[in-house]
């Protein structure tokens, strides 16, 4: 497989990072609708620093390239995102979806074969009854371990326009998906039929001034889900006050602040993730320059604001002109909620302290990530002197962007998706 400098026709770049609840096994899905779990070795005694490696579990492929006859439309097999179910016995269960089809994997693990049978011989040829004279009782060898991937459910035919998000509801029994313009409500038995609980559809396509950019279930009530839009704004909605939801219960938005305004505005205030804090009092959303945190009781403004890259204010003709400005970052929070993560440009990634309000940017590139080198931050000049450790704004390589992250549950590892490439870092063990 020649490495191809351009990016676009690689099948093995990663287009999502998902870590399990438990934070054990971790996710990724790429372009070419591959799914690879990575699964974290125990410590061993003769090898006590090998806590925390990640080592392939099981690789599968997850979509295949379609074709829509009725549109002539190709759909392609690039995995949109991954979501974990809670595990409910010994194997574990993932969502995965591309931009028309979502589909419920189940991973189990065989490391025993049964031997001894009375009915067969070893060869697994069936023997004939009469000689059967005594009864064994068949025995659990230990074997080589097996990992398989079944699809279990298939939930098609629900969506029209390209599925953006997939979340599932803390009642662990249904789940929601949101493309452009529409939000539906599955039950993860169910596949020949899902609700519609949000439409914004225009009866006049050429009426249409917004679409839908991600959406995600409550952490707690399973009442509850967020989307948002490309205009900015967040409608957080709660299934019990109507079935159709399109009056949202709270609608957040902050007024936009005329001095900055510009032809760029409306594009880089598009939301493009929406994140409930795992205790479920706060959600965070990220547009292109900056994450905003919002308390759920305050619709009127952010409690908080980080700039991300403010550096690129100034940059935005250019990044325009090589759509680079329609790229969609997400954004995670850690365990405690106390720290969040997002991506940019160059391999950098940013890490805001909400606490002590320090952040930081780091970069996550084969130059620097030898095992157990440590990281250092990384300082963008933006103009006059520069510095000596500094980089400038116009050596900022713009094909290298972290979209993608992903933070353990309950440690300080994270995970990053650099292109083709995923690193794991981690809180230094002295």
């Amino acid at each position: 497989h020649m490495q191809k400098r351009n990016s676009q026709h690689r099948t093995d770049i990663i287009s999502t990072v998902e870590f399990n609840y438990s934070g054990e096994l971790l996710a990724t899905g790429d372009k070419g609708g591959r799914v690879v779990i990575f699964q974290r070795e125990q410590e061993s005694k003769n090898r006590p620093h090998s806590r925390g490696e990640y080592n392939v579990y099981s690789t599968f492929q997850s979509h295949e390239p379609e074709f829509d006859y009725l549109k002539s439309l190709e759909i392609e097999e690039k995995i949109n995102k991954i979501r974990w179910l809670p595990q409910q016995n010994a194997a574990h269960s993932l969502l995965s979806t591309n931009d028309k089809t979502i589909k419920l994997w189940k991973i189990s693990q065989r490391d025993k074969r049964a031997e001894g049978y009375n009915l067969k011989d070893e060869d697994g040829r069936l023997r004939d009854p009469f000689r059967i004279t005594s009864l064994r009782v068949p025995v659990l060898l230990p074997m080589d371990r097996m990992v398989e991937a079944s699809p279990r459910r298939i939930f098609a035919n629900a969506h029209t326009y390209h599925i953006n998000s997939i979340s599932v509801n803390s009642d662990h029994e249904t789940y929601l998906s949101a493309d452009d313009l529409r939000v539906n409500l599955w039950h993860l038995e169910i596949t020949d039929r899902s609700f519609n609980i949000v439409d914004i559809k225009p009866a006049n396509m050429e009426e249409l001034t917004e679409v839908i950019t991600a959406a995600e279930c409550h952490p707690h009530q399973c009442n509850v889900f967020v989307y948002s839009s490309s205009k900015g704004t967040i409608r957080l909605c709660d299934m019990r006050a109507a079935a159709l939801c399109d009056r949202q219960s709270k609608f957040f938005e902050e007024p936009e602040d005329p001095s900055s305004r510009s032809f760029f505005s409306e594009i880089i205030s598009s939301i493009s993730d929406v994140k409930f804090s795992h205790s479920g009092r706060y959600m965070m959303t990220r547009d292109y320059l900056s994450v905003k945190v919002w308390d759920l009781n305050m619709e009127n403004r952010p409690v908080e604001t980080y700039q991300v890259h403010e550096y690129l204010r100034s940059k935005l003709c250019s990044l325009y002109e090589n759509d680079c400005i329609f790229d969609k970052f997400e954004c995670c929070w850690n365990g405690a909620d106390s720290a969040i993560m997002t991506g940019s440009y160059n391999n950098f990634f940013r890490m805001f302290d909400r606490n002590t309000r320090r952040d930081v940017t780091l970069e996550a590139s084969r130059e620097n990530s030898k095992p157990r080198a440590i990281l250092k931050a990384r300082k963008v000049s933006t103009g006059g002197k520069r510095k000596k450790d500094e980089i400038s704004v116009d050596s900022l390589d713009f094909n290298k962007k972290i979209l993608h992250t992903a933070w353990h549950p309950k440690e300080n590892v994270i995970a990053v998706a650099a292109t083709n490439n995923l690193y794991i870092f981690q809180d230094k063990i002295n």
